[in-house]
Protein backbone atom coordinates (compact mmCIF):
# COMPACT_ATOMS: atom_id res chain seq x y z
CA UNK A 1 0.00 0.00 0.00
CA UNK A 2 1.67 3.19 -0.89
CA UNK A 3 2.30 6.00 1.26
CA UNK A 4 -0.50 8.86 2.33
CA UNK A 5 0.47 11.79 4.26
CA UNK A 6 -3.04 11.71 6.81
CA UNK A 7 -3.22 7.62 7.08
CA UNK A 8 0.35 7.31 8.19
CA UNK A 9 -0.58 9.53 10.98
CA UNK A 10 -0.34 8.10 14.92
CA UNK A 11 -3.58 7.47 16.21
CA UNK A 12 -3.58 10.87 18.20
CA UNK A 13 -2.83 12.81 15.38
CA UNK A 14 -5.34 11.47 13.29
CA UNK A 15 -7.89 12.08 16.17
CA UNK A 16 -6.61 15.65 16.67
CA UNK A 17 -7.05 15.94 12.41
CA UNK A 18 -10.97 14.96 12.51
CA UNK A 19 -11.62 17.12 15.27
CA UNK A 20 -11.15 19.80 12.71
CA UNK A 21 -14.31 19.26 10.71
CA UNK A 22 -17.80 18.45 10.58
CA UNK A 23 -17.68 15.05 9.36
CA UNK A 24 -15.04 12.14 10.27
CA UNK A 25 -15.35 10.73 6.45
CA UNK A 26 -16.07 11.55 2.90
CA UNK A 27 -18.48 9.59 0.47
CA UNK A 28 -19.64 9.98 -3.30
CA UNK A 29 -23.11 10.22 -1.99
CA UNK A 30 -22.13 13.16 0.03
CA UNK A 31 -20.08 14.88 -2.61
CA UNK A 32 -22.90 14.05 -4.93
CA UNK A 33 -25.46 16.06 -2.48
CA UNK A 34 -23.38 18.98 -1.48
CA UNK A 35 -22.99 19.49 -5.58
CA UNK A 36 -26.73 19.07 -6.24
CA UNK A 37 -27.76 21.14 -3.02
CA UNK A 38 -25.53 22.42 0.17
CA UNK A 39 -28.31 23.15 2.28
CA UNK A 40 -29.60 19.45 2.07
CA UNK A 41 -25.89 18.36 2.43
CA UNK A 42 -25.59 20.45 5.67
CA UNK A 43 -29.13 18.99 7.21
CA UNK A 44 -28.23 15.03 6.42
CA UNK A 45 -24.27 15.01 6.54
CA UNK A 46 -23.79 17.58 9.25
CA UNK A 47 -26.98 17.47 11.59
CA UNK A 48 -28.19 13.84 10.90
CA UNK A 49 -31.55 14.97 9.82
CA UNK A 50 -32.12 12.61 7.11
CA UNK A 51 -35.53 13.37 5.35
CA UNK A 52 -38.17 10.64 5.03
CA UNK A 53 -37.90 7.73 2.52
CA UNK A 54 -40.58 7.08 -0.22
CA UNK A 55 -42.27 3.59 -0.40
CA UNK A 56 -40.19 2.84 -3.82
CA UNK A 57 -36.77 4.16 -2.52
CA UNK A 58 -37.50 1.67 0.48
CA UNK A 59 -38.58 -1.03 -1.74
CA UNK A 60 -34.97 -0.26 -3.74
CA UNK A 61 -33.16 -0.92 -0.33
CA UNK A 62 -35.49 -4.15 0.55
CA UNK A 63 -34.31 -5.04 -3.14
CA UNK A 64 -30.62 -4.52 -2.52
CA UNK A 65 -31.16 -6.63 0.96
CA UNK A 66 -32.39 -9.23 -1.06
CA UNK A 67 -29.74 -9.58 -3.79
CA UNK A 68 -26.83 -9.37 -0.74
CA UNK A 69 -27.80 -13.07 0.68
CA UNK A 70 -28.02 -13.54 -2.84
CA UNK A 71 -25.03 -13.41 -3.67
CA UNK A 72 -23.57 -14.58 -0.42
CA UNK A 73 -24.84 -18.35 -1.29
CA UNK A 74 -23.29 -17.63 -4.41
CA UNK A 75 -20.05 -17.07 -3.15
CA UNK A 76 -20.69 -19.49 -0.44
CA UNK A 77 -21.34 -22.75 -2.50
CA UNK A 78 -22.49 -21.56 -5.56
CA UNK A 79 -26.18 -22.68 -5.25
CA UNK A 80 -28.92 -19.51 -5.65
CA UNK A 81 -31.82 -18.40 -3.43
CA UNK A 82 -35.36 -19.39 -4.61
CA UNK A 83 -37.88 -16.38 -5.39
CA UNK A 84 -39.82 -16.94 -1.96
CA UNK A 85 -36.32 -16.96 -0.16
CA UNK A 86 -35.89 -13.57 -1.32
CA UNK A 87 -39.65 -12.07 -1.17
CA UNK A 88 -39.57 -13.54 2.75
CA UNK A 89 -36.05 -11.38 2.97
CA UNK A 90 -37.23 -8.25 1.34
CA UNK A 91 -40.60 -8.38 3.05
CA UNK A 92 -39.11 -8.83 6.52
CA UNK A 93 -37.14 -5.64 5.38
CA UNK A 94 -39.68 -3.92 4.86
CA UNK A 95 -41.39 -4.40 7.88
CA UNK A 96 -38.89 -3.83 10.24
CA UNK A 97 -38.89 0.05 8.55
CA UNK A 98 -40.22 2.49 11.71
CA UNK A 99 -42.75 3.81 11.05
CA UNK A 100 -41.28 7.75 11.45
CA UNK A 101 -38.84 6.65 8.29
CA UNK A 102 -42.14 6.59 5.72
CA UNK A 103 -42.26 8.82 3.35
CA UNK A 104 -46.51 10.01 3.50
CA UNK A 105 -47.69 11.44 0.05
CA UNK A 106 -51.26 11.63 -1.51
CA UNK A 107 -51.04 8.23 -3.68
CA UNK A 108 -49.73 6.56 -0.31
CA UNK A 109 -51.55 8.48 2.80
CA UNK A 110 -50.80 5.68 5.59
CA UNK A 111 -47.52 4.25 6.59
CA UNK A 112 -49.98 0.79 5.45
CA UNK A 113 -50.42 2.51 2.27
CA UNK A 114 -46.76 2.81 1.98
CA UNK A 115 -45.81 -0.26 3.20
CA UNK A 116 -48.52 -1.96 0.38
CA UNK A 117 -46.73 -0.36 -2.11
CA UNK A 118 -43.09 -0.96 -1.21
CA UNK A 119 -44.14 -5.06 -1.06
CA UNK A 120 -45.89 -4.45 -4.71
CA UNK A 121 -42.93 -1.96 -6.03
CA UNK A 122 -40.21 -4.99 -4.25
CA UNK A 123 -42.26 -7.85 -5.58
CA UNK A 124 -41.70 -6.70 -9.18
CA UNK A 125 -37.98 -6.06 -8.89
CA UNK A 126 -37.64 -9.30 -7.76
CA UNK A 127 -39.87 -11.22 -10.51
CA UNK A 128 -37.32 -9.46 -12.95
CA UNK A 129 -33.90 -10.63 -11.08
CA UNK A 130 -35.34 -13.87 -11.17
CA UNK A 131 -36.27 -14.38 -14.62
CA UNK A 132 -33.12 -12.22 -16.12
CA UNK A 133 -30.41 -12.90 -14.07
CA UNK A 134 -28.40 -14.93 -16.79
CA UNK A 135 -27.11 -10.68 -17.32
CA UNK A 136 -25.34 -11.17 -13.97
CA UNK A 137 -24.79 -15.13 -13.95
CA UNK A 138 -23.26 -15.44 -17.57
CA UNK A 139 -20.14 -13.12 -16.80
CA UNK A 140 -19.52 -14.55 -13.36
CA UNK A 141 -16.36 -16.53 -12.75
CA UNK A 142 -15.72 -15.98 -8.93
CA UNK A 143 -17.89 -14.13 -6.73
CA UNK A 144 -14.91 -12.16 -4.76
CA UNK A 145 -16.95 -9.62 -2.60
CA UNK A 146 -20.25 -8.87 -1.67
CA UNK A 147 -21.44 -6.06 0.45
CA UNK A 148 -18.24 -5.02 1.98
CA UNK A 149 -18.01 -1.42 3.68
CA UNK A 150 -14.74 0.18 3.24
CA UNK A 151 -13.46 3.12 5.07
CA UNK A 152 -9.53 4.15 3.64
CA UNK A 153 -7.33 6.94 3.10
CA UNK A 154 -7.26 7.48 -0.62
CA UNK A 155 -5.54 10.32 -3.29
CA UNK A 156 -7.66 11.68 -5.48
CA UNK A 157 -5.83 13.82 -8.59
CA UNK A 158 -2.54 13.45 -6.81
CA UNK A 159 -3.59 15.27 -3.58
CA UNK A 160 -3.90 13.33 -0.32
CA UNK A 161 -7.63 13.51 0.71
CA UNK A 162 -7.37 14.44 4.42
CA UNK A 163 -10.56 12.43 5.66
CA UNK A 164 -10.98 8.54 4.72
CA UNK A 165 -13.35 7.65 2.15
CA UNK A 166 -16.53 5.38 3.35
CA UNK A 167 -18.52 3.20 0.87
CA UNK A 168 -20.58 0.23 0.65
CA UNK A 169 -19.41 -1.63 -2.67
CA UNK A 170 -22.61 -3.62 -3.47
CA UNK A 171 -20.89 -6.78 -5.15
CA UNK A 172 -17.18 -7.49 -6.56
CA UNK A 173 -16.68 -10.37 -9.13
CA UNK A 174 -14.17 -11.61 -11.88
CA UNK A 175 -15.43 -12.36 -14.85
CA UNK A 176 -15.06 -15.46 -16.99
CA UNK A 177 -12.64 -12.86 -19.50
CA UNK A 178 -10.57 -12.18 -16.13
CA UNK A 179 -11.46 -8.76 -15.51
CA UNK A 180 -11.87 -7.64 -11.80
CA UNK A 181 -15.23 -5.68 -11.41
CA UNK A 182 -17.63 -3.82 -9.04
CA UNK A 183 -21.22 -3.70 -9.64
CA UNK A 184 -23.86 -1.69 -8.46
CA UNK A 185 -27.29 -2.67 -7.85
CA UNK A 186 -29.84 -0.13 -8.87
CA UNK A 187 -33.63 -0.10 -8.09
CA UNK A 188 -35.07 2.73 -11.02
CA UNK A 189 -38.98 3.56 -12.17
CA UNK A 190 -37.33 4.57 -16.04
CA UNK A 191 -33.90 3.92 -17.48
CA UNK A 192 -30.90 6.44 -16.71
CA UNK A 193 -29.86 8.11 -20.17
CA UNK A 194 -26.61 6.01 -20.92
CA UNK A 195 -24.68 9.28 -22.29
CA UNK A 196 -25.06 11.31 -18.82
CA UNK A 197 -24.54 7.87 -16.47
CA UNK A 198 -21.54 8.09 -18.46
CA UNK A 199 -20.73 11.16 -16.89
CA UNK A 200 -22.27 11.78 -14.30
CA UNK A 201 -21.62 7.75 -12.71
CA UNK A 202 -17.61 8.00 -13.17
CA UNK A 203 -17.71 9.85 -9.91
CA UNK A 204 -19.40 7.66 -8.63
CA UNK A 205 -17.23 4.69 -10.41
CA UNK A 206 -13.76 6.09 -9.52
CA UNK A 207 -14.77 6.71 -6.06
CA UNK A 208 -15.38 3.12 -6.01
CA UNK A 209 -12.71 1.85 -7.91
CA UNK A 210 -9.83 3.40 -5.53
CA UNK A 211 -11.48 2.77 -2.18
CA UNK A 212 -11.31 -0.91 -3.80
CA UNK A 213 -7.61 -0.91 -4.97
CA UNK A 214 -6.20 1.35 -1.94
CA UNK A 215 -7.74 -1.57 0.33
CA UNK A 216 -6.62 -4.72 -1.71
CA UNK A 217 -3.79 -3.14 -4.30
CA UNK A 218 -5.54 -5.20 -6.77
CA UNK A 219 -6.29 -3.11 -10.27
CA UNK A 220 -10.09 -2.81 -11.47
CA UNK A 221 -10.98 -2.76 -14.49
CA UNK A 222 -14.90 -1.67 -14.85
CA UNK A 223 -17.57 -0.85 -12.60
CA UNK A 224 -21.06 -2.17 -13.81
CA UNK A 225 -24.23 0.04 -12.66
CA UNK A 226 -26.91 -2.77 -13.40
CA UNK A 227 -30.30 -0.77 -13.30
CA UNK A 228 -34.01 -3.03 -12.43
CA UNK A 229 -36.71 -1.08 -13.78
CA UNK A 230 -39.57 -1.70 -11.54
CA UNK A 231 -42.54 -0.25 -14.19
CA UNK A 232 -43.32 -2.85 -16.68
CA UNK A 233 -41.80 -2.24 -20.31
CA UNK A 234 -44.43 -2.06 -22.62
CA UNK A 235 -42.66 -3.17 -25.39
CA UNK A 236 -41.67 -6.65 -23.89
CA UNK A 237 -37.79 -5.87 -23.84
CA UNK A 238 -35.36 -6.71 -20.76
CA UNK A 239 -36.48 -4.91 -17.26
CA UNK A 240 -32.95 -4.94 -16.41
CA UNK A 241 -30.66 -3.04 -18.20
CA UNK A 242 -26.06 -3.43 -17.72
CA UNK A 243 -24.07 0.11 -17.92
CA UNK A 244 -20.61 -0.53 -18.32
CA UNK A 245 -17.75 2.40 -17.26
CA UNK A 246 -13.92 0.95 -18.53
CA UNK A 247 -11.14 1.72 -16.18
CA UNK A 248 -8.44 2.70 -18.46
CA UNK A 249 -5.34 5.10 -17.90
CA UNK A 250 -6.77 7.93 -19.58
CA UNK A 251 -10.28 7.45 -18.11
CA UNK A 252 -8.84 7.03 -14.93
CA UNK A 253 -7.46 10.68 -14.78
CA UNK A 254 -10.40 11.98 -16.39
CA UNK A 255 -12.61 11.00 -14.03
CA UNK A 256 -10.35 11.71 -11.20
CA UNK A 257 -10.41 15.54 -12.07
CA UNK A 258 -14.39 15.36 -12.49
CA UNK A 259 -14.33 14.17 -8.75
CA UNK A 260 -11.45 16.58 -7.71
CA UNK A 261 -12.87 19.19 -7.82
CA UNK A 262 -16.47 18.58 -5.85
CA UNK A 263 -13.99 16.58 -3.54
CA UNK A 264 -12.27 19.19 -2.82
CA UNK A 265 -14.67 22.48 -2.21
CA UNK A 266 -16.62 20.13 0.01
CA UNK A 267 -13.57 19.31 2.02
CA UNK A 268 -12.84 23.00 2.43
CA UNK A 269 -16.59 23.82 3.86
CA UNK A 270 -16.70 21.10 6.08
CA UNK A 271 -13.41 22.61 7.60
CA UNK A 272 -15.08 25.71 8.00
CA UNK A 273 -17.20 25.99 10.89
CA UNK A 274 -18.60 29.50 9.85
CA UNK A 275 -19.20 28.66 5.70
CA UNK A 276 -22.74 29.14 4.84
CA UNK A 277 -24.52 26.42 3.12
CA UNK A 278 -26.84 27.37 0.21
CA UNK A 279 -30.10 26.37 -0.92
CA UNK A 280 -30.78 25.62 -4.46
CA UNK A 281 -34.40 26.33 -4.93
CA UNK A 282 -34.36 24.32 -8.30
CA UNK A 283 -33.57 21.05 -6.95
CA UNK A 284 -35.94 18.03 -7.56
CA UNK A 285 -34.87 15.41 -5.34
CA UNK A 286 -36.11 17.39 -2.24
CA UNK A 287 -39.08 18.96 -0.63
CA UNK A 288 -38.33 22.56 -0.39
CA UNK A 289 -40.53 23.00 2.71
CA UNK A 290 -38.62 20.33 4.49
CA UNK A 291 -35.40 22.15 3.94
CA UNK A 292 -36.54 25.96 4.74
CA UNK A 293 -38.10 24.23 8.27
CA UNK A 294 -34.42 22.78 8.78
CA UNK A 295 -33.26 26.31 7.78
CA UNK A 296 -35.48 27.68 10.66
CA UNK A 297 -34.72 25.47 13.44
CA UNK A 298 -31.05 26.00 13.00
CA UNK A 299 -31.55 29.91 13.31
CA UNK A 300 -33.68 29.36 16.39
CA UNK A 301 -32.88 25.89 18.18
CA UNK A 302 -29.90 24.20 20.83
CA UNK A 303 -27.57 21.64 19.36
CA UNK A 304 -29.57 18.85 21.34
CA UNK A 305 -32.45 19.34 18.82
CA UNK A 306 -30.25 17.46 16.34
CA UNK A 307 -29.04 13.97 15.78
CA UNK A 308 -25.16 15.24 16.43
CA UNK A 309 -22.24 12.61 17.02
CA UNK A 310 -20.87 13.80 20.69
CA UNK A 311 -17.71 14.22 18.88
CA UNK A 312 -18.62 16.91 16.27
CA UNK A 313 -21.13 18.66 19.18
CA UNK A 314 -18.43 21.16 20.43
CA UNK A 315 -17.79 21.98 16.86
CA UNK A 316 -21.57 22.13 15.79
CA UNK A 317 -22.32 24.14 19.06
CA UNK A 318 -20.14 27.04 18.09
CA UNK A 319 -21.28 26.89 14.76
CA UNK A 320 -25.02 27.35 15.65
CA UNK A 321 -24.26 30.46 18.41
CA UNK A 322 -22.51 32.42 15.44
CA UNK A 323 -25.71 31.62 13.00
CA UNK A 324 -28.43 32.37 15.69
CA UNK A 325 -26.03 35.25 17.02
CA UNK A 326 -26.21 36.76 13.45
CA UNK A 327 -29.43 35.83 12.31
CA UNK A 328 -31.57 37.27 15.37
CA UNK A 329 -29.40 40.93 15.05
CA UNK A 330 -31.14 41.23 12.08
CA UNK A 331 -34.28 39.17 12.25
CA UNK A 332 -36.59 38.92 15.33
CA UNK A 333 -37.13 35.12 16.67
CA UNK A 334 -40.83 35.86 16.16
CA UNK A 335 -40.54 36.09 12.42
CA UNK A 336 -38.41 33.00 11.92
CA UNK A 337 -40.83 31.08 14.19
CA UNK A 338 -43.91 32.18 11.82
CA UNK A 339 -41.53 31.52 8.67
CA UNK A 340 -41.21 27.44 10.11
CA UNK A 341 -44.30 27.28 11.06
CA UNK A 342 -45.28 28.79 7.37
CA UNK A 343 -42.35 25.88 5.97
CA UNK A 344 -44.32 23.15 7.70
CA UNK A 345 -47.70 23.86 6.38
CA UNK A 346 -46.55 22.80 2.89
CA UNK A 347 -44.73 19.60 3.89
CA UNK A 348 -47.78 17.73 2.67
CA UNK A 349 -49.13 14.86 5.14
CA UNK A 350 -46.44 15.04 7.82
CA UNK A 351 -47.70 16.06 11.08
CA UNK A 352 -43.95 15.47 12.76
CA UNK A 353 -42.97 18.54 11.69
CA UNK A 354 -46.23 20.67 12.52
CA UNK A 355 -46.32 22.94 15.61
CA UNK A 356 -48.90 20.97 17.68
CA UNK A 357 -48.23 19.17 21.04
CA UNK A 358 -47.74 15.52 20.95
CA UNK A 359 -51.75 15.36 22.35
CA UNK A 360 -52.70 17.35 19.45
CA UNK A 361 -50.92 15.29 16.56
CA UNK A 362 -53.04 12.23 17.98
CA UNK A 363 -56.55 13.87 17.67
CA UNK A 364 -55.73 15.46 14.95
CA UNK A 365 -54.59 12.62 12.93
CA UNK A 366 -56.94 10.10 14.20
CA UNK A 367 -59.89 12.65 13.04
CA UNK A 368 -58.34 12.43 9.69
CA UNK A 369 -59.27 8.21 9.49
CA UNK A 370 -63.29 9.75 11.22
CA UNK A 371 -62.02 8.48 14.89
CA UNK A 372 -63.13 11.33 17.29
CA UNK A 373 -61.11 10.90 20.36
CA UNK A 374 -59.32 13.40 22.82
CA UNK A 375 -56.09 13.09 25.22
CA UNK A 376 -57.60 13.43 28.29
CA UNK A 377 -54.22 13.27 30.14
CA UNK A 378 -50.51 12.48 29.79
CA UNK A 379 -48.02 10.93 31.99
CA UNK A 380 -44.54 11.86 31.92
CA UNK A 381 -42.79 8.52 32.80
CA UNK A 382 -38.94 8.35 32.35
CA UNK A 383 -38.56 6.74 29.12
CA UNK A 384 -41.90 6.86 27.74
CA UNK A 385 -44.79 9.26 27.99
CA UNK A 386 -48.83 8.25 28.50
CA UNK A 387 -51.35 9.35 26.37
CA UNK A 388 -54.77 8.31 27.63
CA UNK A 389 -57.33 8.88 24.91
CA UNK A 390 -61.38 9.39 25.37
CA UNK A 391 -63.09 7.61 22.74
CA UNK A 392 -66.08 8.96 21.69
CA UNK A 393 -69.08 6.84 21.21
CA UNK A 394 -69.53 4.96 18.63
CA UNK A 395 -65.73 4.43 17.87
CA UNK A 396 -64.16 1.02 18.03
CA UNK A 397 -61.54 1.21 20.35
CA UNK A 398 -60.01 -1.70 18.26
CA UNK A 399 -59.69 0.03 15.59
CA UNK A 400 -57.34 2.92 16.69
CA UNK A 401 -54.44 -0.34 16.64
CA UNK A 402 -55.01 -0.32 12.45
CA UNK A 403 -53.02 3.36 12.75
CA UNK A 404 -50.29 3.07 15.49
CA UNK A 405 -47.74 2.96 12.93
CA UNK A 406 -49.42 6.49 12.07
CA UNK A 407 -49.39 7.91 15.24
CA UNK A 408 -45.88 7.12 15.43
CA UNK A 409 -45.03 8.43 12.35
CA UNK A 410 -46.97 11.85 13.65
CA UNK A 411 -44.86 11.70 16.67
CA UNK A 412 -41.88 11.43 15.02
CA UNK A 413 -40.39 8.07 16.73
CA UNK A 414 -39.81 4.30 16.12
CA UNK A 415 -42.88 2.73 17.47
CA UNK A 416 -46.09 3.63 19.74
CA UNK A 417 -47.42 0.87 22.43
CA UNK A 418 -51.19 0.59 22.53
CA UNK A 419 -52.05 -1.15 25.90
CA UNK A 420 -54.47 -4.13 25.02
CA UNK A 421 -55.95 -3.45 28.25
CA UNK A 422 -57.97 -0.09 29.11
CA UNK A 423 -55.94 1.94 32.07
CA UNK A 424 -57.49 3.32 34.90
CA UNK A 425 -56.91 6.50 36.11
CA UNK A 426 -58.17 8.51 38.44
CA UNK A 427 -61.19 6.02 38.54
CA UNK A 428 -62.14 6.53 35.09
CA UNK A 429 -61.28 4.11 31.93
CA UNK A 430 -58.97 5.19 28.68
CA UNK A 431 -57.13 3.78 26.11
CA UNK A 432 -53.41 4.22 26.95
CA UNK A 433 -50.76 5.08 24.02
CA UNK A 434 -47.16 5.03 25.19
CA UNK A 435 -44.67 6.74 23.34
CA UNK A 436 -40.81 6.37 23.52
CA UNK A 437 -38.41 9.54 24.38
CA UNK A 438 -35.00 10.34 25.74
CA UNK A 439 -34.79 9.75 29.33
CA UNK A 440 -35.36 13.12 30.96
CA UNK A 441 -35.36 12.25 34.66
CA UNK A 442 -33.01 9.00 36.52
CA UNK A 443 -34.86 6.92 38.98
CA UNK A 444 -33.03 6.57 42.12
CA UNK A 445 -32.01 3.51 44.47
CA UNK A 446 -34.35 3.87 47.37
CA UNK A 447 -34.71 0.83 50.02
CA UNK A 448 -38.51 2.14 50.11
CA UNK A 449 -39.50 0.26 46.94
CA UNK A 450 -38.43 -3.15 48.36
CA UNK A 451 -41.08 -5.26 49.89
CA UNK A 452 -39.76 -8.77 51.14
CA UNK A 453 -37.94 -10.81 48.34
CA UNK A 454 -39.63 -8.75 45.92
CA UNK A 455 -36.82 -6.75 44.08
CA UNK A 456 -38.00 -3.33 42.46
CA UNK A 457 -36.39 -2.93 38.97
CA UNK A 458 -38.32 0.08 37.96
CA UNK A 459 -42.02 2.44 38.19
CA UNK A 460 -44.25 2.49 35.48
CA UNK A 461 -45.40 5.90 34.08
CA UNK A 462 -48.26 5.57 36.73
CA UNK A 463 -45.54 5.56 39.40
CA UNK A 464 -46.14 1.35 40.07
CA UNK A 465 -43.79 -0.47 41.48
CA UNK A 466 -42.40 -3.28 39.09
CA UNK A 467 -40.76 -6.28 40.41
CA UNK A 468 -38.67 -9.39 40.09
CA UNK A 469 -40.22 -11.58 42.65
CA UNK A 470 -37.94 -14.19 43.91
CA UNK A 471 -40.85 -15.91 45.83
CA UNK A 472 -42.50 -16.75 42.50
CA UNK A 473 -40.80 -19.79 41.36
CA UNK A 474 -42.41 -19.96 37.83
CA UNK A 475 -40.53 -16.81 37.09
CA UNK A 476 -36.99 -17.15 38.61
CA UNK A 477 -34.95 -15.18 35.67
CA UNK A 478 -34.77 -11.82 34.33
CA UNK A 479 -33.13 -10.59 31.32
CA UNK A 480 -32.35 -7.12 30.82
CA UNK A 481 -32.48 -5.54 27.42
CA UNK A 482 -31.46 -2.01 25.67
CA UNK A 483 -29.02 0.08 23.94
CA UNK A 484 -25.45 1.25 24.50
CA UNK A 485 -25.80 3.61 27.55
CA UNK A 486 -28.85 3.18 28.39
CA UNK A 487 -28.90 1.59 32.05
CA UNK A 488 -28.29 -1.93 31.54
CA UNK A 489 -25.69 -2.30 34.28
CA UNK A 490 -27.20 0.62 36.30
CA UNK A 491 -29.73 -1.29 37.08
CA UNK A 492 -27.81 -4.15 37.57
CA UNK A 493 -25.85 -2.50 40.16
CA UNK A 494 -29.15 -1.28 41.99
CA UNK A 495 -30.59 -4.50 41.54
CA UNK A 496 -27.54 -6.09 43.77
CA UNK A 497 -27.82 -3.53 45.95
CA UNK A 498 -31.77 -4.80 46.84
CA UNK A 499 -30.36 -8.21 46.80
CA UNK A 500 -27.54 -6.76 49.86
CA UNK A 501 -30.67 -5.59 51.56
CA UNK A 502 -32.60 -9.21 51.20
CA UNK A 503 -30.17 -10.78 52.99
CA UNK A 504 -28.90 -13.19 50.33
CA UNK A 505 -26.16 -15.56 51.46
CA UNK A 506 -24.66 -15.38 48.48
CA UNK A 507 -24.28 -13.22 45.32
CA UNK A 508 -22.28 -14.51 42.48
CA UNK A 509 -21.76 -12.55 39.29
CA UNK A 510 -20.83 -13.92 36.09
CA UNK A 511 -18.76 -11.04 33.83
CA UNK A 512 -17.34 -11.72 31.03
CA UNK A 513 -16.96 -8.41 29.79
CA UNK A 514 -15.25 -7.47 32.84
CA UNK A 515 -17.97 -4.52 34.12
CA UNK A 516 -18.45 -5.62 37.72
CA UNK A 517 -14.43 -6.37 38.12
CA UNK A 518 -14.03 -3.50 40.90
CA UNK A 519 -17.66 -4.62 42.23
CA UNK A 520 -16.50 -5.69 45.98
CA UNK A 521 -19.09 -7.25 48.88
CA UNK A 522 -18.14 -9.74 51.07
CA UNK A 523 -21.04 -11.56 49.92
CA UNK A 524 -20.71 -10.99 46.20
CA UNK A 525 -18.42 -12.98 44.34
CA UNK A 526 -17.27 -12.27 40.41
CA UNK A 527 -16.01 -14.27 38.12
CA UNK A 528 -14.80 -13.30 34.72
CA UNK A 529 -12.70 -15.66 33.04
CA UNK A 530 -14.64 -18.33 30.92
CA UNK A 531 -12.80 -21.37 32.00
CA UNK A 532 -13.78 -20.11 36.00
CA UNK A 533 -17.52 -18.75 34.68
CA UNK A 534 -17.64 -22.97 33.32
CA UNK A 535 -16.62 -24.40 36.73
CA UNK A 536 -18.53 -22.27 39.08
CA UNK A 537 -21.58 -23.38 37.34
CA UNK A 538 -21.03 -26.39 37.37
CA UNK A 539 -20.34 -26.25 41.31
CA UNK A 540 -23.63 -24.42 41.48
CA UNK A 541 -25.36 -27.01 40.03
CA UNK A 542 -23.86 -28.99 42.03
CA UNK A 543 -25.28 -27.96 45.10
CA UNK A 544 -28.41 -27.39 44.10
CA UNK A 545 -28.70 -31.10 43.81
CA UNK A 546 -27.64 -31.84 47.11
CA UNK A 547 -29.48 -29.28 48.33
CA UNK A 548 -33.03 -31.01 46.73
CA UNK A 549 -31.65 -33.97 47.96
CA UNK A 550 -31.25 -32.79 52.06
CA UNK A 551 -33.48 -30.11 51.87
CA UNK A 552 -30.87 -28.08 53.27
CA UNK A 553 -31.63 -24.30 52.17
CA UNK A 554 -29.64 -21.21 51.70
CA UNK A 555 -30.16 -18.02 49.71
CA UNK A 556 -27.98 -18.23 46.77
CA UNK A 557 -28.60 -15.40 44.07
Amino acid sequence: MMSHEYRDMPADMQEELFSNFLIDSWSYSKVSTFSRNELDFERTYIYGQRGRVGASNIAGQAYHEALQKFFDRLKEDNTQLGIVDMQDIGYSYIEDVSPNRWKIQKTTPTVEECRKKAIKDFNKLIENFVSERELYLKEIQQVEAVEIYLDEFVTINGVDIPLPVHMKLDLVIKTKEGKRVIIDHKSKASYSDEKELKFTGSKQAITYVIGLETNSAQPVDEVWFVENKYSKNRDGSPQLACHKIIIDVNTRRLYEALLYEPLRRMIEAVSNPDYVYLINDNDAFVDKAELYEFWAQTQISEVDSFHIPESKKELVSKRLKKIRDSSLAHIDPKTIKTFQDNASHFIQFDLSTANMTPSEKIEHLLKTFGLNTSVAHVVEGYSSDSYLLEVSAGNSINSINRYKLDIASALNVSNVRINKELTIHNGRSYLSIESPKHRDKILYFDPKYLQGRKIPIGLDNFGNTIIWDLDNHSTPHMLVCGATGSGKSALIISMLGYAELIGFDNIVIFDPKYEFASYQHPKVQVFSDIEEIEETIEKLVAEMQDFAKSGYKTKTL
